[in-house]
């Protein structure tokens, strides 16, 4: 039987691969604030992911005609972030992520 430990000391990143996991997520997190700010108001509301893998911008949002309108932004999203983060970003995809499933009734 494995030693087990309290969700606390799990939570505060004792493990390897959990902090990984959290840094990756505040990463994560700071780029889609940053995608947001680029963006106009209503547009950012359509933001529901953002991640670099590279020099490479993936942008998720909740439809395909909110992901026509934030292309147009493209460029000015990737110039700002390029500058923001230090970064130098050569692409930017956009994908339409798929709506969260309510999980069934019980």
């Amino acid at each position: 039987m494995q030693n087990p430990k309290s969700l606390r000391d799990l939570l505060s990143g004792a493990g390897k691969n959990l902090t990984a996991l959290k840094a990756r997520s505040q990463e994560r997190l700071r780029v889609v604030e940053q995608v947001r700010a680029a963006l106009p108001a209503r547009l950012a509301l359509a933001v529901v992911s953002a991640g670099m893998d590279g020099q490479r911008l993936t942008i998720g949002v909740v439809g395909a005609v909110w992901a026509s309108r934030i292309r147009y932004f493209a460029d000015t999203v990737r110039k700002r972030l390029t500058s923001t983060l230090g970064i130098e970003i050569l692409g930017v995809r956009i994908r339409v992520v798929p709506p969260h499933a309510d999980p069934p009734p019980p």
